[in-house]
C-alpha cells in the first residue's frame, strides 16, 4: 500500500504587503530585506481571521482536485504553530467549519518541519489500512505574532507619520518580523495498491538541546500566568531566531538528511527531479542548493512571494510546482524541512 497525494490546494489572504510597506513602520527597506532573505512580498491576514479560516479554502481545493468530497475524508492531520486558540487545536476548529463530523483530527507542532512530519504520520495511517483518505494541512497566521500597532500603514489603508517609540520598537525585531507571511497548503493522501508512485521514505530527526535557537519564549506553563501583558510589551511574543546559528544548522543538516535518505534507498542526487526545501530564507536555500550542487531547474522556491509560512511552505510550493508544470508523472521529488525544536527531516516522494 502506497500513500499517494491525489490532490493539492493552497490559499493566501488577499492583503499583499511588500517590503516598502514594512519600511513605513520600521527601519528597513526593500533592498535590506531582499539582500538578507530574498523576500519581496508576503500575504497577511486581517484581524479576526484565524489559521483554520485559511485552511478551509486550501483544503476544499485539494479535496476537489482529488476527485473527492469532504464526506470522503476520514482523517485530518493539521500542522501549525499558530493555532486559532490556546485550545482546542485548529484541526477540530477546521473540521467544524467544513462539516467533518466525528472525523478524527490530529494537531501536530513541528513548526517549519510540520509538513514532513505530518506526511510521515499520514503515510503510516494509510499503510496501516485503517484510513483511506487523509487530509494533511499546513497553515499559519503569523501576523498574530507581530508586535506592530500601525496595521493601517502595513495594509496601505492610511498614510500618516508613525510614533517614534513604535518605530524604534518595530525596528528592534525587524530581523525576524520581515520573514513571515500567512497562508495554508493542503494535500489529500489516499491509499493505492500496486503503485510505484507515492511516499517512498521519510527520515526525521529532533535535537531538543537546540530548542532555544528558534523559539517563542512566551505563553506556556513555565510562566505564571500562562499569558501576561508583559509578554507583548517586551516583545517576547515575537519568535526568537538566532540567525547565524540557524543558518549554519540549516546549511549543514538539510543537505545531510537529504543525502542520508537517498543513500538508504540506493539513490543519488541524480535521481531527484525536483527538490522543495522549506521556504524560510532564500539565502539558506541557495546555500543548501550550492552545497549539494543542484542546478536551478531541479529546485523550486517561492519564498519571494509569500515569505516564511512555516508549516504551509512545502505544500504551497508543491501545489505551485505542479501548476507550473515543473513536475511530471514518475518524477522523484524530495521535500526537506527544518524548524524549531530543533526538528528536521526529508521525504522522498514518487509523483
Amino acid at each position: 500500500m502506497r500513500a499517494v497525494i491525489q490532490g493539492t490546494g493552497m490559499y493566501v489572504p488577499p492583503n499583499v504587503v511588500d517590503n516598502h510597506r514594512l519600511g513605513r513602520i520600521m527601519g528597513t527597506s526593500d533592498e535590506w530585506i531582499q539582500q538578507r532573505t530574498g523576500i519581496v512580498t508576503r500575504h497577511l491576514a486581517d484581524a479576526g481571521v484565524g489559521t483554520s479560516d485559511l485552511a478551509v479554502p486550501a483544503a476544499r481545493q485539494a479535496i476537489e482536485r482529488a476527485g473527492l468530497t469532504p464526506d470522503d475524508i476520514d482523517y485530518v492531520v493539521f500542522a501549525t504553530m499558530t493555532p486559532d486558540f490556546y485550545f482546542p487545536g485548529s484541526g477540530a476548529v477546521f473540521a467544524g467549519k467544513v462539516g467533518l463530523k466525528r472525523v478524527p483530527c490530529l494537531d501536530i507542532r513541528q513548526q517549519c518541519a510540520g509538513f514532513v512530519y505530518g506526511l510521515q504520520v499520514t503515510d503510516a495511517l494509510i499503510r496501516s489500512g485503517q484510513y483511506s483518505n487523509v487530509l494533511l494541512i499546513g497553515a499559519e497566521v503569523h501576523s498574530s505574532l507581530m508586535p506592530w500597532r500601525s496595521w493601517d500603514l502595513v495594509f496601505g489603508a492610511a498614510d500618516h507619520p508613525i510614533d517614534e517609540e513604535e518605530y524604534a520598537r518595530n525596528t528592534s525585531t525587524r530581523d525576524r518580523t520581515v520573514l513571515f507571511g500567512d497562508g495554508a497548503g493542503a494535500v489529500v493522501v489516499t491509499g493505492a495498491d500496486g503503485e510505484e508512485r507515492g511516499v517512498v521514505d521519510v527520515l526525521l530527526h529532533t535535537d531538543g538541546t537546540l530548542a532555544d535557537r528558534l523559539w517563542v519564549n512566551a505563553g506556556g506553563s513555565v510562566g505564571r500566568p500562562y499569558f501576561d501583558p508583559s509578554m507583548y510589551e517586551d516583545g517576547r511574543i515575537v519568535p526568537i531566531v538566532q540567525g547565524r546559528e540557524v543558518f549554519r544548522l540549516a546549511v549543514t543538516l538539510m543537505p545531510e538528511v537529504m543525502l542520508a535518505i537517498l543513500k538508504r534507498n540506493g539513490m543519488t542526487l541524480d535521481d531527484v527531479a525536483l527538490t522543495i526545501f522549506h521556504q524560510a530564507n532564500l539565502r539558506i536555500n541557495e546555500s543548501v542548493q550550492k552545497r549539494l550542487g543542484l542546478p536551478d531547474d531541479r529546485v523550486f522556491n517561492n519564498i519571494q512571494k509569500y515569505g516564511n509560512t512555516t508549516a504551509a511552505t512545502i505544500p504551497i510550493a508543491l501545489h505551485e510546482a505542479i501548476e507550473q508544470g515543473r513536475v511530471k508523472r514518475g518524477d522523484l521529488l524530495c521535500f526537506v524541512g527544518l524548524g524549531s525544536g530543533l526538528n528536521w527531516g526529508a521525504v522522498l516522494y514518487r509523483y
